[in-house]
């Protein structure tokens, strides 16, 4: 059946919501060659993944993911996730993962969903194992974490057990140097349907379709974005002279699409101009393994990390915290983070986080 679903993708034809359904019984079947089903992979992203595709595939995949049995008073709380979709290959630290900790500093409720690494060296569960925070939580234990310590890391291939079944394609694609649907799929499938999501994507037209799914799934308050990162700024010129971040950029124009449950939706253009920013190039946002990016985060988190990726981080804590409510605006979430990483706070909350 997917070979059929291939053809049909290749000639340039969308799938319907029951084709939709049938590749993902296939997709999840061990019985299919992980051959076919990266075939399949492949050529829907060639296609370009429609927002109807898109959103399908998360319904069909949230109705088989293991939920979070989370309490009233926890589900009352804004949850926020803040994740890349990843794809962009640009090898920065991170990032993401950095400002989910500076969010859960500031008192945000945050379910950070998320998986090892497959297309960078150090993947937000690699990191997060590497700092001593628990990773591989149940159900029961991340609810539990949500509730007493507002943080809980919802590892993939723990909620989602028909994964393991898909892995192998991901992978041939990857080798490939060829992203999938699952890169726009794993920030919609948290578990703990948070009602608040940042989420960056590798490219700036993405922004307007990823923000509509969020909007079909229930989200509340959302944020989709793409940061630029101009030919000047890179070491290596691309054939196109001009690279994209799944983040704000610091170094570029950001492309943000947003909505609120209190007012409508909107696309607009975010400059580096309107913050404090050092001047910086992509090499200066470089990450490593996950060692490495481990000892960053408790750089930037101690007050130690005064450069760029402080920045960085600065600037996307900032949109994190304004869409989680705790902040007014944007330059108000940044004051608001630059504030916790003066003053100890992040690393605080990084050691209650691994005493457990």
């Amino acid at each position: 059946m997917l070979n059929t679903f291939t053809e049909q993708l290749a000639a340039g034809v969308a799938l319907g919501p029951q084709q939709v359904t049938a590749a993902v019984a296939a997709l999840v079947d061990e019985s299919v060659m992980a051959e076919i089903k990266a075939a399949f992979l492949t050529a829907l992203a060639q296609k370009g993944e429609t927002t109807e595709e898109i959103a399908a595939f998360a319904i069909e995949l949230r109705d088989r993911s293991v939920p979070v049995p989370l309490d009233a008073e926890t589900r009352a709380r804004e949850i926020l996730d803040v994740c890349g979709t990843g794809g962009d290959r640009l090898n920065t630290f991170n990032i993401s993962t950095t400002v989910a900790l500076v969010c859960a500093a500031a008192g945000v409720t945050v379910a950070k969903h998320g998986n090892r690494a497959i297309t960078s060296q150090s993947g937000s569960a690699d990191v997060l194992e590497a700092l001593g925070v628990p990773v591989e939580l149940s159900p029961e234990q991340a609810a539990a974490s949500l509730r007493s310590h507002g943080f809980a890391f919802l590892f993939a291939p723990r909620f989602h057990p028909a994964f393991k079944h898909i892995g192998p394609a991901r992978r041939l694609c990857a080798e490939r140097g060829q992203r999938t649907i699952f890169n726009f799929l794993g920030p919609l499938l948290n578990p703990a349907r948070p009602s608040a999501q940042l989420i960056g994507v590798p490219r700036p037209e993405l922004c307007g379709p990823m923000a509509k799914v969020l909007q079909s799934l229930g989200v509340r308050r959302g944020m989709v974005v793409c940061g630029e990162v101009p030919s000047s700024k890179l070491k290596v010129k691309g054939p196109e002279g001009t690279a994209f971040l799944d983040e704000l950029s610091t170094l570029g124009e950001t492309t943000v699409a947003e909505f609120y449950h209190e007012r409508g939706f909107a696309v607009s253009k975010l400059s580096p101009r309107d913050f404090p920013l050092q001047p910086a190039a992509l090499a200066d946002l470089a990450g490593g393994d996950k060692h490495e990016n481990a000892e960053i985060i408790r750089q930037v988190l101690g007050g130690r990390e005064r450069g760029p990726k402080r920045d960085a981080v600065l600037m996307n804590a900032g949109a994190a915290l304004f869409l989680a409510g705790s902040a007014k605006s944007f330059a108000g979430g940044w004051s608001l983070a630059e504030e916790l990483l003066g003053t100890g706070v992040g690393v605080a909350k990084l050691a209650d986080l691994t005493r457990r």
